[in-house]
């Protein structure tokens, strides 16, 4: 994304500096006695971070994570898992993901949407399974397990305040599990919110 800079110097401005985006244009405001290279290390300070916040917008559109799941289901199951809808949605209070393996929709929590990228892959690998297996059986967790950073993404999701990021049994070190039937909609657990 390029960005059009606009910089205003104000003598009324003693000691702040502000930046703001209206549409593609990054309007900054500086005291009138801001030198210009500390003007310079400002605004280029604000482009990145303003470009990378448009750019990570990008990422989240519901194209891009259809786009990001289907990358996700051709390295780890062969693209034969293929989600039909993957968006972010904020009614989810206790899920993290979850998924409808008979429409083939992919609903993720908007709070991973400030999580790294791949926290939000493993929710999205973890869902993608649920394809396949609709419940939290050995055979699901084998699927699961495919993905490299299976342990930490989990990690960092119990660091999160989750106590249990998977819902419905122990685990994937629960290798008695036995298939409770079909299920229409399976996720991952957010921790209950105080109050």
């Amino acid at each position: 994304m390029s960005l059009i800079v606009h910089v205003t110097r104000s003598a009324r401005r003693r000691r702040t500096v502000s930046a703001r985006l209206v549409g593609d244009r990054l309007e900054v405001r500086i005291p009138q006695s801001l030198s210009a290279a500390e003007e310079e290390r400002f605004v280029k300070r604000m482009l990145t971070r303003f470009t990378a916040r448009e750019e990570r917008r990008s990422l989240d559109s519901p194209s891009a994570l259809l786009r990001r799941a289907r990358e996700l289901s051709e390295r780890y199951f062969a693209g034969v898992l293929q989600p039909k809808r993957v968006e972010y949605v904020t009614n989810q209070n206790t899920l993290y993901g979850s998924c409808s393996f008979r429409s083939g929709h992919i609903r993720l929590s908007h709070r991973l949407a400030t999580m790294p990228v791949w926290v939000r892959d493993y929710v999205l690998v973890h869902e993608l399974a649920h394809l396949r297996e609709p419940n939290h059986s050995s055979r699901f967790w084998k699927l699961v397990n495919r993905f490299e950073l299976v342990e930490r993404a989990r990690g960092f999701l119990m660091g999160a305040g989750l106590d249990k990021p998977w819902a419905g049994d122990e685990g994937p070190e629960s290798a008695d599990d036995v298939d409770s039937g079909i299920e229409e909609g399976t996720g991952i657990h957010l921790p209950e919110t105080p109050g």
